[in-house]
């Protein structure tokens, strides 16, 4: 998905201490965001924000729906640039039609990964289906790390089982939870999974102590280690837990997604639909968009005057945004 905010904040992130050893939950709140006019669909931010701009690798989160396409007019995103991320695609309900300069032509359903990496430049477009009347998922970012920041364009669809574990079913789509494996590749170690929670079920998950991890809530009342989360929240927890566990307090079934990755140590610059290590990186990147550099390739069905146009750069230099530091 493209960042269509026409003044997109300038970020500087990572390289930044977490929050002590067995802290308690912190509670990050999302922003809304409106993508594009008066029927535009409205997107909920939960990353990045000035409390917390990464959780491992994870570095933008946007929850939206469910939307009904009728009165927002659904997902219309015409071809945009990516650098040096991977996007991870993952629905609720609706279907989304994903093509790429890859040459890449999919459909995004519900409960199926899409994994697009960018690299050095990629482009692709996003329009929600003629018969999609829902509209409901998230999209989330991936920071690439230095050493692969420049690799080639990529793209990886992959159907998760879901697996039971107590009271939940789990969908594991990035790394590995509840003895269930992802093949999907990344470029560091990284969970991404869909927990859906029976009504009043509790799930105690094993996971890595070495990982920080985020809770989003999508539907429901959640308790993350004994602390409460509504619908549309993020719960955050540091490093040094070999256990999770999530309860859920609806008369319904509660859907969440758990993000996880080992701390990022690298400082990244974001902007737009852009992640460098400098300013300059993305002066350069922005140049390249606007005319139309091969490096960004282009998306079979479009036209060059279709293309989404970056917004004008930032008057200053990216300054930093760290995470709170260690307590």
């Amino acid at each position: 998905m493209s960042n269509v905010e026409v003044e997109p904040v300038a970020v500087r992130c990572g390289a930044r201490e977490g929050v002590a050893e067995g802290a308690p939950v912190e509670v990050i709140t999302p922003r809304d965001v409106p993508l594009g006019g008066p029927r535009a669909m409205t997107v909920r931010r939960t990353l990045p924000q000035r409390a917390r701009t990464l959780i491992g690798a994870w570095c933008f989160a946007d929850h939206y729906g469910p939307d009904d396409v009728s009165e927002t007019g659904g997902m219309d995103v015409a071809p945009h640039p990516h650098t040096g991320l991977q996007t991870v695609s993952w629905l609720f309900g609706g279907e989304i039609e994903h093509r790429d300069s890859l040459g890449s032509h999919a459909t995004v359903r519900p409960g199926e990964l899409n994994l697009m990496t960018g690299g050095h430049g990629i482009s692709h477009s996003e329009v929600s289906t003629a018969r999609t009347t829902v509209l409901h998922g998230v999209q989330l970012w991936v920071a690439l790390p230095e050493e692969h920041r420049h690799t080639e364009r990529d793209f990886q669809h992959y159907v998760p089982e879901s697996v039971r574990s107590g009271g939940a079913g789990i969908r594991v789509f990035l790394g590995s939870l509840a003895g269930s494996v992802s093949p999907v590749r990344t470029f560091t170690p990284l969970l991404g999974a869909e927990i859906v929670l029976d009504p009043g079920a509790s799930v105690t998950l094993a996971v890595d102590p070495a990982f920080e991890h985020g809770l989003l809530v999508d539907e429901g009342d959640v308790r993350l280690a004994g602390h409460p989360l509504r619908p549309a929240e993020l719960g955050y927890l540091a490093p040094g837990r070999a256990e999770l566990t999530l309860a859920n307090e609806s008369a319904g079934a509660a859907r969440t997604v758990l993000l996880g990755g080992p701390p990022f140590e690298e400082e990244i610059v974001m902007w737009w639909n852009f992640i460098g290590r400098s300013h300059d990186d993305i002066v350069r990147a922005r140049e390249e968009w606007q005319n139309a550099s091969d490096r960004f390739g282009a998306v079979e069905g479009w036209n060059d005057e279709d293309r989404l146009p970056a917004p004008a750069l930032p008057n200053a230099v990216i300054t930093p945004r760290r995470n709170p530091p260690r307590r």
